[in-house]
């Protein structure tokens, strides 16, 4: 009997050790996946020694200063990506906005939503962002309007693509929905706006697949470089090709947002299946809708559906022309690359084309963060982000110190920079 009481003794002591291992192991997953041993820092600067460089460096605090995310989850790549991708941004503003519609020579309709300054610009200067959204973005998603109402507000005009077929209330006049590096749209609505505004200048921002775009407009054309101060991409890629092995892994998750996505651009197809599949001109078959049901992949989708828009004959020459990697060396204008370390959409091996690029030419300069992950760069001290983010903040402070540099440069700086390109 004494030996029994005993074992019931040890019993209750053993269940409290089993407690206090689960709850060890519980806290133990969560300051991994939170990754809350990271250390914060300032972003990480590739540039070269040039006067422009030192200006934006010096005025341009934030690409100095330590980046600090929310203190409990904001050291998750994958938190900060949730956040910006199903939560959007903390009390969105609704900026007022025109939209226009420029018909485009193969019968497709572009749109783009105008929005005027609420200020004047610190310069005195008439400025314009042009911007381009996300995969399947537009100017009514949270991220869009949140940077549109502070740009606003610094002095900024706002244009802002709505990709091609994206928006659920606009009808397709064509059988073609946007691509990942086609860039007939956003040259249509740049037209506009230097037509529109001939006094205005140009500061280009690209996010996601739309810096993709606009670092691939700028670079097929030096006509399509004059009036443009400078150019901001965030989150991008550069090269599908190199991508698209790495979005079949599972390491960071990444087969499972590529899998989301797919998802995503299943539903902007499918909701204009009638024109994009039901027209004679329409380069779709019956074939081709079934592939898309059982698609579950961006690489599936742009196999069976993307790459035929354009008449590409394979998925390899699909990315290979589509992608903003052949066309950045020919971009001379000032080139802020931004990407964050933890983001699970970029695998790291992709951040060495902008790193080697800004080695090698004077106007580039890349700058990687340890967190923020694929567009998110939340503040905030430590569980409720602030509405504004750094990305929103350090793409205003890194256009406004070009305007800046481009008013109050002398003729001397003016040869050094041209100097420094043709070299």
């Amino acid at each position: 009997q004494s030996s029994s009481l005993e074992h019931m003794g040890t019993m209750p002591a053993m269940f409290d050790g089993m407690k206090l291992a689960a709850v060890a192991t519980v806290l133990y997953i969560i300051v991994r996946c939170l990754n809350l041993k990271s250390p914060t820092a300032p972003p990480e600067i590739t540039y070269q020694d040039t006067p422009l460089n030192h200006f934006l460096l010096k005025s341009c605090s934030l690409l100095t200063k330590e980046y600090i995310p929310p203190l409990l989850w904001g050291k998750s790549g994958h938190l900060q990506t949730a956040l910006y991708g199903k939560l959007g941004r903390v009390s969105s503003p609704h900026p007022h906005g025109h939209r226009k519609y420029l018909p485009m020579e193969d019968g497709a309709t572009a749109t783009f939503d105008l929005f005027e300054p609420l200020a004047d610009h610190q310069t005195g200067d008439d400025v314009t962002m042009v911007i381009c959204p996300g995969i399947g973005n537009h100017s009514e998603k949270h991220y869009i309007r949140t940077f549109v109402d502070y740009s606003q507000k610094q002095g900024y005009r706002c244009a802002v693509l709505n990709h091609l077929g994206a928006l659920p209330n606009i009808e397709l006049t064509s059988p073609r929905v946007f691509t990942y590096g086609c860039t007939w749209e956003f040259g249509a609505m740049v037209g506009y706006i230097k037509k529109a505004y001939p006094q205005t200048h140009l500061v280009v921002v690209g996010f996601s697949l739309g810096g993709n775009i606009v670092c691939k407009f700028l670079g097929e054309n030096c006509n399509n470089q004059e009036r443009v101060l400078c150019c901001v991409s965030v989150c991008q890629g550069y090269s599908a090709l190199r991508a698209q092995e790495t979005f079949l892994q599972w390491d960071q998750c990444r087969r499972f947002y590529n899998f989301l996505m797919a998802d995503n651009m299943k539903r902007i197809i499918l909701s204009h299946r009638g024109i994009l599949f039901g027209m004679s001109s329409s380069k779709m078959k019956d074939a081709d809708m079934s592939r898309l049901y059982t698609a579950t992949s961006l690489m599936q989708i742009d196999d069976n559906i993307m790459r035929k828009f354009h008449g590409y004959s394979s998925i390899k020459e699909y990315y290979e022309k589509e992608s903003c990697v052949h066309y950045l060396h020919n971009v001379d204008v000032p080139l802020l690359l931004v990407n964050s370390a933890d983001d699970p959409l970029v695998h790291q091996s992709l951040l060495t084309i902008p790193h080697t690029l800004a080695e090698k030419k004077p106007n580039v300069m890349f700058a990687l963060t340890l967190h923020g992950g694929h567009l998110g760069f939340f503040e905030g001290a430590v569980l409720f982000p602030e509405p504004l983010t750094w990305m929103d903040k350090v793409i205003v402070q890194y256009a406004t110190t070009i305007c800046h540099w481009e008013r109050h440069k002398t003729p001397c700086q003016s040869e050094a920079d041209c100097s420094e390109e043709k070299a």
